[in-house]
């Protein structure tokens, strides 16, 4: 019900609303629920008052407040989700090019060093980064990392670009 009122505001009522919601719960399902439906942050009861400001001038600025535990909880869920995959199905995910674009993303590298690197045009990993942003329904390049963090492993990370 109450994500039926929020959905109704924040996309028909008032699209250009900066929603907030305030919970007693911190449940990683129903912060990501909750921005699912138009929230810009998800304030626990737990939280500061500093906190509460901080991320209202965020949500006003365009920005999405989420609080770090549910980050670090959803990651370790995440962790362990990976690791139940085989490497086979992980792997046929992405294909091998998607990944050594992953792998170049999560160093940090520009699309122009990647492009370099890998032997392709900027036009080339643009096209890869955006097929892999559908594939993981991430919104930008560090959540692409973020998200693909239980792929590699550290001596993944430095794999020699083919």
């Amino acid at each position: 019900m109450i994500w039926r009122c929020l959905r109704a505001v924040a996309f028909e009522g008032a699209p250009d609303a900066r929603i907030i919601v305030v919970s007693d719960f911190e449940v990683p399902s129903e912060i990501a629920r909750a921005l699912e439906v138009g929230a810009k942050g998800y304030i626990s009861m737990n939280a500061g008052l500093d906190v509460a400001i901080a991320a209202i001038r965020l949500a006003s600025v365009g920005g999405i407040y989420i609080p770090t535990t549910s980050v670090l909880s959803s990651r370790a869920l995440a962790a362990a989700a990976s690791e139940t995959k085989t490497h086979e199905q992980r792997e046929g995910l992405f294909t091998h090019r998607q990944l050594d674009v992953i792998a170049c993303l999560r160093r940090g590298e520009s699309n122009k060093l990647i492009a370099y690197n890998l032997g392709m045009g900027e036009c080339t990993v643009k096209v890869h980064i955006r097929n892999v942003t559908r594939k993981i329904k991430a919104r930008s390049r560090t959540e692409i990392a973020f998200l693909t963090n239980g792929l590699f492993d550290t001596s993944a990370n430095q794999r020699a670009p083919i």
